[in-house]
Formats: C-alpha cells, structure tokens, sequence
C-alpha cells in the first residue's frame, strides 16, 4: 500500500510540472515577435541593379531601369546576360524612380543613352570606328529616338557630335518610355562579315542627372549588354539558342540563366568615368632603332664581276640575302611614339599610324593577338603581331648557287618564285643593276643550254645546288648567267 501511494503523487507531480511548463508553449511565436517588413528592410534583401542609394548626402532615391526585349538563355550563371536587337526596331526603355519621388517635385532630370563597345579592347577605338561608320552611313544615326512612340520626356536633343547618344528631360512624378532604334549591326565592327553570332558586343549606357542651379548632379548609371542583328535576325538567334538549350542534359542546363521577357540595366559606373581611351605615355627616351636599308648604289660603268660580294646582302626590296632579308625588325620596348609612328610606316602599317598616334612602342607590345586582331581585323592584326613578334615569311624557293672554281655557295631565298625576282638575286649578288642581265640559261642533259622561265624556276627542286658563269653578250653591256 505504502508504494501504491508513493507511486500515485509522484504521478500526480510530474503532470502537474508538464502542464505548467506547456503552458506558455507558442507566446514568443505571436505575430509581433517576427515582422516581416523589418526583415525585408534588411541590406541583403534590397535591390542592386539600377539603384542609387545617396546623391551628396541629402537626396535619396532609387531608380528602375527596364528594357522590352528578352535576354539570350545561352548566357551562364556567371556571365552577364545578352540582350539581342533587330536593326532599326524601336524598343521601350523605362525608366521610373520607387522612392522619394516628392523629394524630387518640381525637378527635371536629365538622362544621356548611349551605345558603345562592351569589350573594354574596342572602347580604345571607339570614336574613330564610329566616325568610319559614318562615313557609309551618311545621315543615319547610330542612336536614334522613335518620337512618336515616346511618352513621358519633356524636350530631348541628338547631338551631331555623338552619334551613338541620345538626350531627354524627363519628369520624376512619371515614368518615362523612352523608344529607341539601333541602327548599326555588330558585325559592321569586324573584320568581315561572318554573321551575327561573329558580330561585337555593344552596351546600353544610361546616365542620370539632376539639373539643379545650372549644373548637373549625378543620379545613377545602369547599363546591359546588347547584340545587333540585321531585321529579323535577332528572333532566328532566339531560335537557335532555345534549340541548343534543349539538346543539352539537366545537368548542363543547370549551369546557364533562364530567359526573361525584358532586360533589367545593372548599376554601373557612369560613362565619363570609364578609362581613358589611349594610355597615356611615360615612358623616357629609347635607344634608336635600327633598320635595314636599301643599298641602291650600282656601279653601272664597270664590267660585270668575276666573284660575289663578299658579305651577304642585306636588302628589303627583294634583293639576295639570308633569312634575315626577310625578317621584320622587332619594336623595341622603348620606343618613343615617333619612333613607333615610323615604326609602322617602315613596315607598311601606315593606314594605322593615325590609329596608333598615341601608342609607344611598349604600349603597342602589350597588346595581344586578339586585341590586334579587334582592332584591325584579322588579316592585318595577325601581320602586325607577326611584325611585333619579329616573326619572318619562310621563302617559297631556296637555291644555293657559287661561282666556279670558288667554294662558298650563296644562299638565293625566292619569295615569289618568278624570272624577275631571279634576276634581282643575281644582280644583287653581283652588284649590278638587273637591267644587265640580258638572260638566264640553265645547262641541260649532254651541256645542252635552256632558256629559264617561270615554269622552270617553279619547278627547280628545293635547295637545288648551281654553279654560276657569267657570260658577256656580243653588244658588250648585258651579261648572260649560265647556271650549271
């Protein structure tokens, strides 16, 4: 009896503990304790793209920028979405401000939409290259504003500076939607035209002021990335994306972004403040550099010589000479901007020597073979980094040639392997002008002697060995070469 009791008020105490410790079970869970807008407000949770947060520190506001045009879904989780346009098509740009918009009653703010090269290599060249389009594009605009279409701006301007611009005033109470066209293509800045998969990357750039006391305060600056198609162009690669898309597994869908109807401009740093377009030159005065020249003093009033020139020739026009008469002279690191503006008119550069105008010779060096090839397109760039890397043509034709009874042979290097560059060889092994040399016979089975054309030098053997034997015509000034 005694346990029986014993047991029955320890039961008794332990549910009288439980009952007391559940009961103020779910009062911290009331709906005061966790408010949701406190949590929203946090820094994690608030919008980055096109926002500015503090103007001087008095005004602040925030701003939306919204482009009617769907992003590619080729882009990766870590790249910057594609946005790609049909030429001349006008497309919506809205621009609206989502808070403190009283503060800004009464005030007009002023917004510039330019075009320009996403890739910071263009941005080098970007006024010349407009200027260029200019020029076959006499009239048309690269950025050009659909008035009909726009609502919401109280006066605009297009300057005829910047063709790539646009320029409005707009009221904060409302939002502004601004219709713009495009009128270049991206492929209209390469090399050639390969299509619009091949095409530069452009970028909308937006900038906002705020016109107060005659001067202009900086609001925000938000941008995307853009492609330019020739009409329609731009739905076949919507297509064309979407199907690569599909053929692609779970997995590696899993690492590109979705596509979304419009396109929302990022924050970014304002226009004037992107880096200067030509590096600037501190560099100090270099050593000269050397050049080969062209050695055109011919003895014309003396008979033709029994033995070569005793050091090989060094001649750019074509003349004879080791593998070095081909080789371009290396810039030098050093080099000033004259000498690099010489530089590259020595080495047939000289429609960018006004490109280049800014350039010494270690800003020119730091440029790699793709930049190169972006700014002058591909023949051109691969025959500058060529002529920067000091790299040399192999010659189509190598012969070695001596005279007799002598035991240094010359080396003949034949770039094009013709008659005439055979001839300036010889005459330049001889020093003579080759105007001297009336033919050239070549001994044949049995001594038998042919006549050498064209056909036959492109038929001579590579590294063929010959033995030279200058002979004197009958009217006593021209000289035939007999090659044994």
């Amino acid at each position: 009896m005694a346990w029986s009791v014993y047991s029955q008020s320890l039961e008794e105490g332990l549910v009288a503990d439980f009952d007391t410790n559940l009961s103020g079970l779910g009062t911290e869970l009331g709906t005061g304790a966790y408010n949701m807008s406190e949590v929203l407000a946090l820094p994690m949770f608030k919008p980055e793209s096109g926002s500015s947060d503090q103007i001087e520190g008095k005004v602040h506001c925030r701003f939306q920028c919204l482009l009617s045009a769907a992003t590619s879904p080729a882009c990766k989780l870590n790249e910057e979405t594609v946005t790609y346009l049909n030429q001349g098509v006008p497309y919506e740009l809205k621009i609206s401000m989502v808070e403190n918009v009283n503060e800004f009653q009464g005030k007009n703010i002023k917004t510039q939409v330019r075009v320009v090269f996403s890739d910071k290599r263009l941005q080098y060249t970007e006024k010349e290259q407009i200027q260029d389009w200019k020029k076959t594009h006499l009239g048309e605009r690269v950025l050009d504003i659909d008035v009909p279409l726009t609502f919401g701006i109280t006066s605009f301007n297009l300057s005829q500076d910047e063709l790539n611009m646009i320029e409005f005033l707009w009221d904060p109470q409302e939002a502004v939607q601004c219709y713009f066209k495009v009128n270049c293509i991206s492929t209209e800045f390469t090399a050639k035209k390969h299509g619009g998969e091949k095409g530069v990357v452009f970028r909308i750039h937006v900038d906002s002021f705020l016109q107060e006391n005659s001067s202009d305060i900086h609001l925000f600056s938000a941008s995307c990335q853009i492609k330019v198609f020739k009409p329609k162009g731009a739905d076949r690669k919507h297509k064309t994306d979407r199907d690569r898309m599909e053929k692609k597994s779970p997995d590696e869908k899993a690492k590109y972004q979705p596509s979304y109807d419009c396109t929302v401009l990022k924050q970014c740093e304002p226009y004037n403040n992107r880096p200067p377009p030509v590096p600037s030159n501190n560099h100090s005065v270099m050593d000269q550099t050397s050049f080969s020249s062209v050695d055109s003093s011919f003895s014309h009033h003396s008979p033709l010589r029994n033995s070569f020139h005793s050091t090989p020739l060094h001649n750019t026009n074509g003349c004879a000479g080791p593998p070095s008469a081909y080789e371009i002279e290396p810039l030098h690191p050093n080099s000033t901007i004259d000498e690099t503006t010489n530089w590259l008119k020595l080495n047939r550069f000289h429609n960018y020597c006004k490109l280049f105008q800014n350039f010494s010779g270690a800003d020119l060096l730091r440029l790699a073979k793709d930049d190169l090839i972006h700014i002058m397109g591909a023949a051109d760039g691969i025959r500058l980094n060529n002529a920067l890397q000091g790299r040399h043509v192999r010659p189509k034709l190598t012969i070695y040639v001596c005279q007799e009874q002598q035991p240094v042979y010359h080396a003949l290097y034949l770039d094009r392997p013709l008659m005439s560059e055979l001839k300036e060889k010889l005459a330049a092994l001889y020093e003579e002008p080759a105007h001297k040399i009336s033919r050239v016979l070549r001994q044949g089975p049995t001594g038998i002697r042919v006549i050498v054309s064209n056909e036959m030098i492109q038929n001579i053997p590579e590294e063929s060995v010959f033995v030279l034997n200058a002979l004197t015509d009958p009217e006593g000034d021209t000289y035939t070469i007999v090659m044994k």
